[in-house]
C-alpha cells in the first residue's frame, strides 16, 4: 500500500477492496458545501463481452507522485476544500469498487468539475493498468483514454 495523507488531500493505494464511508467522512467540512464522490465499479458487460473481474497492475510511487500532481492542477483551477484518489489494484470482482475520486467544494459546480477533471486526467496520465477478463477466458489489456486529436 502506498499513501500520502494531509489534512487536505489524501492519496491511497491499496490491493484490498475500498469502502468509500472513509472517503466521504474526510470530505466532509464546513466550509464545504459540494461534495462529489465518484466510483468506478467493474461492470459485468464491455463491449457485448461478458466481463468477471478486471485486474489492476500500478507503479506505486510514481502513480502517487502523479496523483498528487493533479491534485495541485485542480486546486488551481477549483476552489477545493478536501479531495481524495483511492485506487485499488489486483483482481477486482463485478461490481466491486475500482477507484473512488471525491472533492468537496463551497458550491456543487465546482465539485463537479474538479472530480470530473480528476477521473478524466487519472485515466489519461496515472501509471495505472487495467486488464479485463473475460467469461470465455480471453483477457484484454486495456489502454488509458486518449485526449482528442488535435490540429497544429
Amino acid at each position: 500500500m502506498e499513501e500520502l495523507r494531509t489534512d487536505r488531500r489524501w492519496i491511497r493505494i491499496q490491493e484490498a477492496p475500498l469502502d468509500v464511508a472513509p472517503a466521504s467522512d474526510f470530505l466532509r467540512v464546513e466550509e464545504a458545501g459540494g461534495i462529489d464522490l465518484f466510483l468506478g465499479t467493474t461492470r459485468r458487460w464491455t463491449d457485448g463481452r461478458e466481463t468477471v473481474q478486471l485486474e489492476y497492475e500500478c507503479y506505486e510511487s510514481m502513480a502517487v507522485s502523479e496523483l498528487d500532481r493533479l491534485l495541485d492542477e485542480a486546486a488551481d483551477r477549483w476552489p477545493l476544500s478536501r479531495a481524495c484518489i483511492l485506487h485499488r489494484t489486483g483482481a477486482v470482482p463485478l461490481r466491486e469498487i475500482s477507484v473512488v475520486v471525491g472533492v468537496s467544494t463551497p458550491h456543487r459546480d465546482a465539485a463537479f468539475g474538479a472530480c470530473r477533471y480528476l477521473i478524466d486526467e487519472l485515466k489519461r496520465r496515472v501509471p495505472i493498468w487495467k486488464k479485463e477478463r473475460f467469461a470465455d477466458g480471453t483477457t484484454d489489456w486495456v489502454e488509458g483514454e486518449r485526449p482528442p486529436l488535435t490540429d497544429g
